[in-house]
């Protein structure tokens, strides 16, 4: 069990009928590219959204975190962090096999660590985040379907787990736990030296720690999963999205070409072009559906 001996998070599977998705700001803050730039044996990267993309393998899911902990074994863990966040439900069941490690967990805040992630990140017996890092809290973020009595029924099941959020951060924080409810409330927003004065981290990493990584390949994968998002909230389900995004004039190709002297530049342009050709897409999806 944890040495800080942290609250753990009941949560059975995913509710039919919601899925949950990345919050718009926290996709527009995460740059994929920032993570570690030395990963020893014993360490786990979490660097995409929380949650398996059956369709084409990526995000962070608690199957590959379980399997990296049995590899590391009995031994302490760091756990690098970069991810905007994602599935609420994959975000409890990693958080809770962290907890679980017998030894200790070090919890590196490379980039951004926003909703379920920053709840991954709380599972850390120690929390250090980088001067570029931030920490976002706030309650369950799902996209709920169906009519008047599946919507009350979804905020009533989604309400305990706030709670159990909230009694997490509060546990972590120098806060009450009806302080740090209104924070998630107000989808509160941490830099680092803010994040180690609220408690949520304990100190600060070395600039030598962590490689920004910016460049156009990692910004075009940001874009790409910010058109994920996009389509999902107009009901469409991750088939339909990976189809359309397939579609899509803009995309691998820009992505995976070599890194050239203006690839900065390209790679916003490309950012704009895919959120614009998604717009376009779904107005046509959406008048077909």
């Amino acid at each position: 069990m944890s040495i800080r001996k942290l609250p753990e998070i009941k949560a059975l599977d995913a509710i039919a009928g919601m899925q949950f998705e990345t919050d718009d700001e926290a996709m527009a803050r995460w740059k994929p590219g920032v993570h570690a730039v030395l990963d020893a044996d014993n360490s786990i990267s979490i660097y995409d959204v929380i949650g398996d993309d059956p369709f084409d393998g990526s995000g962070v899911s608690s199957k590959r975190i379980a399997a990296a902990l049995r590899k590391i074994g009995a031994q302490d863990v760091v756990v690098n962090i970069n991810s905007p966040g994602g599935d609420f439900f994959e975000g409890v069941a990693i958080y809770n096999l962290l907890r679980e490690h017998p030894h200790n967990v070090t919890v590196k805040v490379m980039g951004l660590a926003a909703s379920a992630a920053s709840l991954i990140a709380m599972a850390g017996d120690r929390i250090e985040i980088s001067d570029i890092g931030f920490l976002m809290i706030h309650n369950a973020w799902a996209l709920a379907m169906g009519n008047r009595h599946d919507m009350r029924a979804a905020a009533d099941t989604l309400e305990p787990f706030d709670d159990a959020m909230a009694s997490v951060y509060a546990k972590r924080s120098k806060a009450k736990k009806s302080d740090v409810a209104a924070w998630m409330d107000d989808e509160k927003w941490f830099n680092g030296e803010q994040a180690v004065d609220a408690g949520l981290a304990d100190g600060m990493l070395s600039s030598d720690e962590v490689d920004d990584g910016t460049n156009a390949k990692m910004t075009s994968i940001a874009a790409l999963r910010r058109v994920e998002s996009a389509l999902a909230r107009q009901g469409i389900s991750k088939k339909e999205a990976k189809t359309l995004i397939a579609a899509m004039k803009f995309g691998a190709r820009d992505a995976a070409d070599p890194v050239e002297r203006d690839a900065d530049s390209s790679a916003k342009r490309d950012a704009g072009e895919y959120t614009a050709e998604a717009t376009r897409l779904v107005s046509l999806f959406s008048a077909k559906r």
